[in-house]
């Protein structure tokens, strides 16, 4: 065997390694959403471990200003402080796929689908709403492993009916 064969296999397998931890940070960002509903609003205990300090999201493709390279933590505030996006939720879930990465040393992208479900209720009528589309990250590796550093949300399409 030469070591040209088994710097490859180094290669081929911090690639797989890389890989897997990268898709864990995607996991991640939907439990920090997932696991806090009803009030309790500390995402942080996992979008923490998810984004670099000083890390930025661009969510206005929403139609809200203020969402364009915010930082996530502020983001929190805008979605769930008072009268934040999702304040008038009762329930929510947010389905990430795999993530299409390319990596380049300690730098990458990825490109992430997702289906994140939301039901709430106005005036007493219920109603749930879908949203699809895919989370655009740009990624560093870090000391304590990778982190995003910006994320871009865009949306495919989003349809809101009534439950009964």
């Amino acid at each position: 065997m030469t070591n040209t064969h088994e710097n490859s296999f180094d290669q081929r397998l911090q690639y797989v390694e890389d890989r897997i931890a990268i898709q864990d940070l995607m996991v991640r960002y939907s439990l920090g959403q997932d696991l806090h509903e009803d009030g309790d609003n500390a995402v942080l205990e996992q979008w923490d471990q998810v984004f670099a300090p000083g890390a930025t999201v661009d969510y206005s493709v929403t139609g809200d200003a203020r969402l364009k390279d915010l930082g996530y933590r502020d983001l929190v505030q805008v979605m769930r402080g008072e009268n934040g996006s999702m304040s008038g939720l009762l329930r929510w879930q947010h389905f990430q796929g795999s993530a299409a990465v390319e990596i380049d040393g300690d730098t990458a992208t990825a490109r992430t689908q997702h289906l994140h479900t939301h039901k709430g209720a106005t005036e007493g009528r219920g109603w749930n709403l879908i949203q699809t589309g895919f989370f655009v990250d740009r990624l560093q590796r870090l000391p304590e492993g990778w982190r995003i550093t910006h994320r871009r949300l865009e949306i495919l399409w989003m349809d809101t009916f009534p439950t009964t």
